[in-house]
């Protein structure tokens, strides 16, 4: 297991924790991914193979092998593509014997749409504002 050093105050000198122990603080354990489901999606759709993948499950559910075929990349890159969008909660994935139906969950795009949604409104307001007050100081020259 990795260890890292920490400063704690001049007088304590350098003392080594396990990550493990200061996992909650400014130290995150190599290897443990501590992200939200938001960075996730954000993560996941950052790739142009799996906006495209999502974009052909945004017209119905699809085997697997379906999907893969209209990619120029083996069926393994495929997989490991739809478990990056399993994980980030973009898809979902039923085993029907030895078929592997994915479907498009909608709500995880839904709660990113919501979060930029709240994020324009804030900084539209902050900005009109600004406007305000420019106009304001050019009127009173």
């Amino acid at each position: 297991m990795r260890l890292l050093q920490a400063r704690e105050g001049s007088d304590k000198g350098v003392v080594t924790r396990n990550e493990r122990d200061v996992a909650g603080g400014i130290f995150i354990q190599m290897g443990e991914p501590r992200t939200s489901r938001l960075t996730n999606v954000f993560g996941a759709v950052a790739d142009p193979t799996r906006r495209a993948i999502l974009k052909r499950l945004g017209r119905g559910p699809a085997r697997v092998t379906e999907i893969a075929k209209d990619f120029p990349m083996s069926l393994n890159s495929v997989s490991k593509h739809l478990q990056v969008l399993e994980r980030a909660g973009l898809m979902r994935r039923e085993i029907q014997g030895r078929d592997h139906i994915c479907t498009l969950n909608v709500q995880a795009l839904r709660e990113a749409t919501g979060w930029m949604e709240e994020l324009r409104t804030f900084w539209e307001s902050r900005l009109d504002a600004l406007e305000r007050q420019f106009v304001a100081k050019r009127s009173d020259r």
